[in-house]
């Protein structure tokens, strides 16, 4: 996690139907699915409200004030990647625009996930590259410090290795260990149905005092109805 001026040029990445499939679902299932882990902290935000992803990371540790690495990471990316990067330390100056958005896509990236700064989110969401960031921020960076390329990263409290699978919406991010996709979306899909029957119990009338057998409990730690 601390290696500095490494790029990885061969990650493992889980297989690509098995992705998709991830992508059907909101990353509140996911977090639930996977036992209630994996998500990234609250303060990393899609920077348009339409914003969604969902695939394997390419990783970048940053310096901070220092983009360097990202322009390194796009020659790494595969169709389909995420680019999701960490910094040393915390930092929210504008990482990542417009440009390097255009040169990102070109080589197949779905979008960015970042614990630092971006800007010209007006041309990112005209051109529906979704980014979810730490701050918007116009203070530009520099080109002089190394990191690294697909290395374990830390983002947002989250431990990311390249190839795992990152899902984000409206809700937040989500990150999903390579070997587990298939076991996550499972379980999602089994979570999802459950909710189905009891989504349809509550629009027939059922009180979720009643579907979740709340009374006993409450009644033994006290609760009591006054008229």
């Amino acid at each position: 996690m601390f290696d500095l001026g490494v790029v990885h040029t061969a990650i493992e990445r889980p297989d690509a139907k098995d992705v998709e499939a991830l992508s059907a679902f909101e990353v509140p299932t996911i977090h639930e699915a996977m036992g209630r882990v994996g998500l990234m902290r609250p303060y990393i935000r899609p920077i348009y409200p339409s914003a969604k992803l969902c695939g394997p990371a390419v990783t970048v540790l940053l310096q901070p004030g220092d983009n360097w690495m990202l322009h390194v990471a796009a020659e790494q990316v595969q169709e389909g990647d995420i680019v999701v990067a960490g910094c040393t330390t915390e930092s929210e100056d504008g990482f990542f625009g417009e440009l390097l958005a255009t040169s990102m896509r070109a080589q197949g990236a779905k979008g960015l996930v970042i614990d630092g700064g971006c800007r010209d989110t007006k041309e990112l969401e005209e051109m529906d590259f979704p980014v979810f960031a730490r701050a918007i921020h116009s203070k530009g960076t520099i080109k002089a410090t190394l990191g690294s390329v697909n290395v374990p990263v830390v983002c947002a409290n989250a431990l990311i290795h390249p190839g795992d699978v990152v899902a984000a919406d409206h809700d937040g991010v989500v990150v999903v260990p390579k070997d587990r996709v298939k076991q996550v979306v499972r379980a999602a899909q089994e979570r999802e149905d459950r909710e189905e029957e009891k989504r349809q119990k509550f629009r027939e009338g059922t009180l979720g005092l009643d579907l979740y057998s709340m009374r006993e409990p409450l009644e033994a730690a006290g609760l009591t109805y006054l008229d």
